[in-house]
């Protein structure tokens, strides 16, 4: 990085918010080693919150006939989680439950199937390469 750099400026913006103590005597270590440039730091951009009603994740796969998919519903003041599998399927309700809970369930059923798939991606790969050792060596004989 060279003096002045904006980079410089982004990461001990981050560090601050990540750190507020630490950053603090960083960006003083900063500002007493490197001359002001002319670009200011960027400044912090709040998270938005979720919108809860409507939030939705698919599960992996490559046929949509069979993926997963879950949605997060608002019916008279409380959240409720639809699954469903493929287009045409009817949900599976969970709920009622809090915003909160309603969206960590949509995305720990995702991250949960992601794995699961990852998996036996993994596992089916692995057979198909036992598979065709097995059959190599069987030819070789």
């Amino acid at each position: 990085m060279t003096q002045g750099d904006p980079t410089d400026h982004a990461l001990a913006t981050i560090a601050s918010i990540l750190d507020p103590s630490e950053s603090r005597r960083d960006s003083e270590k900063v500002a007493v080693a490197e001359p002001r440039s002319a670009v200011p730091p960027p400044l912090p951009v709040a998270p938005t919150p979720i919108e809860a009603h409507g939030y939705t994740k698919h599960g992996p796969g490559p046929m949509a006939a069979i993926r997963f998919k879950w949605t997060v519903r608002l019916d008279n003041g409380d959240y409720y989680v639809d699954e469903t599998i493929g287009e045409n399927s009817k949900p599976i309700i969970s709920g009622p439950m809090s915003r909160d809970a309603a969206i960590q369930m949509v995305d720990d059923c995702e991250s949960e199937a992601r794995r699961r798939f990852e998996q036996l991606k993994s596992e089916m790969s692995g057979r198909g390469s036992a598979a065709n050792v097995a059959h190599k060596d069987s030819a070789e004989v």
